[in-house]
């Protein structure tokens, strides 16, 4: 590379980072609107090697799960993948993601995804019936992506995420379209080999960008008597309660990771994230990742990591997780992936990840 190129390559860099902390300054607020936004099943962190350490992934991501932490991280996708992953979440609520991705040569990658959260059945209850009216309800909210990443060139990718969001409560939902744009960065800082893929990495991304979601449905029609203290017919008349839009929950995230160890069958690699979310106060992620590789088998992982550090009030901690990568002919192979994390105040979570590549 010449001296020339790398110039133009470090103020490209420079100018993307920037105007992503100059964004991320003019939005900063106190007091934080804690409460204030809907589909808050969009915060949760989908995929057990991101969760394991501690939702610093943004810019390490390279896989299905990129389609929830940064669609940028589809680029480096080899193979066509698909992944399941199941998240059993806090109050016996299960949180589910699925995705399909196909590597297109020459044109990129695009996945399908599909994030699910059921909050299972529950019992009707009324002012009258607090016991109980004998029927039952279900909640569920789910978010449907299609992305698409590329890279424009061997040290940048871009990805997209346009995204249906949906939340239903018996017979009320609220529905609403968001989009993801993320990007990653590859430079040869700190690299051992040389290489960029093996450099400090930058990720960012902006999540949740879209529509408030309103409320509607049957279960807000109820008859009102608008003049309850006059005789008239006024007592049954059909009404209907007009619910206020929520915001969706946006979320700015930029984060680095650097690779102080690489050997032939070692790396260990650290990664940062910090993140500024319309809905709390800003805070950071670390996390890390040892992997020891066997060259006739794949790989094994071991990752760790903190989340929420300097949030005001958080209930997060700790976060650990394994995982093994076999490998078979022509790169295909699977993924097997266990992260678990503490929950100071409702106790902790798993997730359970599998990922084919074909």
């Amino acid at each position: 590379m010449t001296t020339q190129k790398l110039g133009n390559k470090m103020k490209t860099l420079l100018v993307v980072i920037t105007l992503i902390l100059l964004q991320v300054s003019l939005f900063a607020q106190k007091p934080y609107r804690v409460g204030t936004t809907a589909a808050s099943f969009l915060e949760v962190g989908y995929g057990s090697a991101g969760n394991a350490m501690g939702d610093a992934y943004v810019s390490m991501v390279n896989d299905l799960s990129s389609a929830y932490w940064n669609p940028a991280g589809l680029a480096s996708m080899e193979k066509h993948e698909a992944m399941f992953a199941y998240q059993p979440w806090l109050a016996d609520i299960n949180t589910s993601f699925a995705a399909v991705g196909i590597v297109l040569p020459s044109i990129g990658t695009i996945a399908a995804s599909l994030v699910s959260m059921d909050y299972g059945e529950m019992d009707v209850t009324t002012m009258r019936m607090q016991e109980g009216t004998g029927e039952k309800f279900t909640a569920n909210d789910i978010a449907v992506g299609l992305s698409f990443a590329r890279k424009l060139a061997t040290w940048f990718s871009f990805g997209a995420t346009a995204k249906y969001i949906s939340q239903t409560i018996w017979h009320t939902s609220a529905s609403s379209m968001a989009v993801d744009l993320g990007v990653k960065i590859n430079t040869n800082f700190f690299s051992p080999t040389g290489n960029n893929e093996d450099g400090l990495a930058i990720g960012m991304s902006i999540s949740n960008y879209g529509i408030p979601l309103q409320f509607d449905g049957i279960d807000l029609s109820y008859p009102i008597d608008i003049s309850p203290d006059e005789a008239g017919n006024y007592k049954n008349t059909s009404g209907q309660f007009k619910m206020q839009s929520w915001d969706l929950p946006l979320i700015y995230r930029i984060g680095f990771s650097v690779t102080p160890v690489y050997l032939t069958n070692h790396k260990f690699t650290i990664s940062v994230d910090a993140l500024h979310p319309n809905n709390n106060s800003e805070h950071v992620n670390l996390g890390a990742q040892y992997i020891l590789t066997f060259a006739s088998f794949g790989s094994f992982y071991i990752r760790g990591g903190y989340k929420a550090l300097f949030m005001d009030r958080s209930d997060y901690g700790l976060a650990l997780g394994f995982g093994v990568d076999i490998h078979a002919l022509y790169n295909e192979g699977i993924k097997l992936n266990y992260s678990f994390r503490e929950h100071k105040v409702l106790g902790n979570t798993h997730s359970y990840e599998v990922a084919v590549r074909f």
